[in-house]
């Protein structure tokens, strides 16, 4: 077998077979399989797959686990040489599994373990996700008060998103993005599976920071691209506090002592404070949706 791609899903069927559709419309050349796991949806996503792509390997737990578990689930079956994690909010365009799978087979020698494409969203604009600098201080500290956001070309201030670079260039990265995370079997085999302590987001960045320190490269290809709609499964106060959470779990597994205790508190109480205050204003912004409709 020579790719497995894992599908996490929640509440997203309309989604999913869209990205399901997209596979089949656009295939890769080489042998494949594809495997759903679903997290105990509600909105008829595993009749929907059973129905529609009875080849489809469906794997249907009973709560939602999140999304480093699930894929965890899926990884562990998965018979691929190589392994694909792909969102459910997402379209494969024609020529991007095989064009990934080519760049990685000629380029075996560079030591790239991971490697992810141009990932777009619907309006045509890049998602800045696909490609990233680590979260250290310095990078977090820009981007959290819009430093990043004011100083885009700058170096020095956009580490995180790396606006400063050329979207349609290729080059070596700290991390990409779990929408579209293209995996040697290899690496998985040394540094192990995603962290389940991570509920949903922040396991991509931390798996990319894993596989960098055991010596693998983590490569953006602005030659393949996938269209991404974005927050498909996750607007929801669970999924923000989940967010926010990821956060303090990275800092606390991979900075914590290398920076002074101090700053570590500092980090902690901020991420808590706006935290807290997103999660309000989206509680009254839900609720005032909800009394609109109710008005309509």
């Amino acid at each position: 077998m020579d790719l497995s791609i894992i599908i996490v899903n929640y509440n997203t069927r309309n989604l999913l077979r869209k990205t399901l559709e997209s596979i089949y419309k656009n295939p890769t050349y080489r042998e494949f399989e594809i495997i759903v796991v679903d997290n105990a949806s509600i909105d008829g996503s595993q009749e929907m797959v059973k129905k529609e792509f009875p080849d489809v390997i469906l794997i249907e737990n009973k709560q939602n686990l999140g999304f480093a578990r699930a894929n965890n689930i899926g990884i562990r079956i998965a018979k691929g040489k190589y392994i694909l994690l792909l969102n459910s909010d997402t379209e494969v365009l024609r020529g991007t599994l095989d064009s990934c799978i080519d760049f990685l087979e000629k380029d075996e020698a560079k030591g790239i373990g991971i490697l992810g494409c141009k990932v777009v969203l619907p309006d045509g604009k890049l998602d800045l996700a696909c490609r990233r600098g680590f979260p250290t201080p310095k990078n977090s500290f820009f981007k959290i008060f819009g430093l990043a956001k004011l100083f885009p070309k700058s170096r020095f201030f956009a580490g995180y998103n790396l606006t400063y670079l050329d979207e349609n260039q290729s080059y070596e990265v700290d991390s990409v993005v779990g929408a579209f995370m293209l995996i040697r079997r290899e690496v998985i085999e040394k540094i192990g599976l995603l962290d389940e302590d991570y509920f949903m987001f922040g396991e991509d960045i931390d798996f990319c920071f894993r596989a960098k320190q055991n010596g693998f490269k983590v490569y953006y290809y602005a030659d393949a691209k996938i269209i991404h709609h974005k927050r498909g499964s996750g607007r929801n106060l669970k999924a923000l506090s989940a967010f926010y959470d990821s956060m303090w779990i990275f800092y606390r597994k991979h900075y914590y002592d290398k920076y002074p205790k101090s700053l570590a508190l500092l980090i902690f109480v901020t991420i808590r404070l706006i935290k807290l205050l997103k999660l309000v204003q989206t509680k009254i912004k839900n609720t005032f949706s909800e009394r609109k409709k109710g008005h309509a």
